[in-house]
Order: structure tokens, then sequence, then C-alpha cells
């Protein structure tokens, strides 16, 4: 190897790490200028990280193939055995592959945003942080409950904070003695009584079924979302202590025990 060859090695090498660290350095910042837009236009931090990750990673790859090229080596080559290992690996990780499509999915399709209370997956609690591969639920009795996203996908996704308001569902059974028109004031004054239940939609009242024991009022107030549990404690409370001062009973189910002494029990056998 002369001395030219040499220096014309030597050149190469420095322009491809010129090209490498250059490349680098620009891709960082176009990725910055992606993440500042994305973030301007108050979309969910999740799909931040996700195109500024995915932006970076394939401008990296075109800074190293331009690189490799720079010296000499065959390009088309490499990325050949960069494909092979990749279905060599895909083909080993389908299921991380998987919570990587369904990841995608949750980030276009938008069915829930950190913040948000759900239920997916058999679990309920508020989305800290929605990732690549997983989705990280906080509990109400704060636990942190890590969830793989194909799970989440292939299931039913109940986003309860996605509407301003919810209606609470109650059925109050009453005893079939009681004066129902009397039953339906007392349920009206409670409720009417709440600040925190909306005046529209009106809440509902009337009678669901005639049961076995009891006659079964239903209850429909709507609340601001944010006020459906304490609302829901407090009308439990309430309607119980306001029947028992307006002589209103609850009937629970019952059971009558006949006993016959033995002889004539025998007698009638």
């Amino acid at each position: 190897m002369d001395m030219a060859t040499i220096q014309d090695w030597i050149v190469r090498v420095v322009i491809a790490l010129a090209i490498f660290f250059i490349g680098r350095f620009v891709a960082q910042k176009i990725t910055e200028i992606i993440r500042s837009a994305i973030q301007k236009s108050k979309l969910d931090d999740a799909l931040t990280s996700f195109v500024g990750h995915l932006a970076y990673a394939a401008m990296m790859a075109i800074v190293i193939i331009a690189a490799l090229h720079q010296v000499r080596i065959q390009t088309t080559s490499f990325i050949a055995l960069l494909g092979a290992a990749g279905l060599a690996v895909g083909l080993a990780l389908q299921g991380s592959l998987a919570n990587f499509a369904a990841g995608i999915m949750i980030i276009i399709f938008h069915p829930f945003k950190a913040g948000d209370f759900i239920e997916a997956a058999g679990t309920m609690g508020i989305v800290e942080e929605i990732e690549i591969f997983t989705t990280k639920l906080r509990t109400g009795d704060n636990k942190l409950v890590i969830i793989p996203n194909n799970q989440i996908t292939n299931g039913n996704i109940i986003n309860y904070s996605a509407k301003d308001t919810r209606r609470i569902d109650m059925v109050i059974g009453v005893s079939y003695s009681d004066d129902l028109a009397k039953v339906k004031e007392v349920l009206s004054s409670i409720l009417a009584a709440d600040e925190r239940i909306l005046p529209e939609p009106a809440p509902t009242i009337g009678v669901m079924a005639l049961g076995d024991s009891s006659i079964d009022f239903v209850v429909r107030p709507w609340v601001k979302s944010s006020d459906y549990w304490p609302t829901l404690f407090h009308l439990n409370q309430t309607i119980k202590e306001t029947f028992d001062r307006e002589g209103i009973s609850i009937p629970f189910p019952q059971r009558d025990v006949h006993l016959f002494p033995a002889d004539k029990a025998e007698a009638a056998g």
C-alpha cells in the first residue's frame, strides 16, 4: 500500500467521522425541533416522545449508512444483513412487536391520555404514562400497574374521564307497605338538596321493578365526572338516614323457619 493510498484512506476515514458526528448533531437538533413543534400543538406527551425517538433513529440510520459508504464499505450488503437480523429478532420478539404495534395504535387513535381514569385489561386506574410497549396505571390504592399495550387494545377500554359528566345509577328498594308517592317525594328532595347534582339532564326517579320482597326505585342523577364517587357515597348514606327519619323501610331478604315436634313429623311421614 503506497503513501497516496494511505492518505486517501485517512481522508475518507476523517470524512466518515465528520459525517457521523455532524450528522448526529444535526439529527439531535432536528429531533428537538420536531418535539418542540409537537408540544406547541398541545398533543399528548407520549406522542412527542414516540415521534422524537422514531425520527432520531431514522436519521441516524441514514447518517451511519452515509459514513460507511464514505469508507467504501458495501452498504447494500450491510442493509441486507441488517434486514435479515431484523427479521430474526422480529420472529423472536413477536410479543414485543405486537405491543409496539398496539402502542402505535394508542398513540394514533388516542382512546385515552395521561391523567385519564380508565378500565382496561381487567385493571382500573389513572393513566400515568403511555410508553411504546407498555402503559402505566396508578390504582386507587396507589399501586403501579404496568400493562402490555397489546392486552389493552385487544379488549374493551372504558375511559371514565372522556366525558365531563356521568350518571349515577342507583337502585333503592322499599317495602310494599310504603307510600310510593312519599318515597318519590323524599328521593326528589334529597337530590335537590345536593348542589353537585346537575339540573340538566334532569334526574330520573321511578319504579323499576316489583321484586319478591321490595319495590325497587331507580335513581339516576347526573354529576360532573370528578364528583361521581363523593356524590354516590353521600347519597347512599343520606338516603338511609332520611328513610329512617321518615319511617320508610328498606327491606332485606328474610327466611321463615318452621319447627315441628318429632312425633308430629313422624306421624305426618
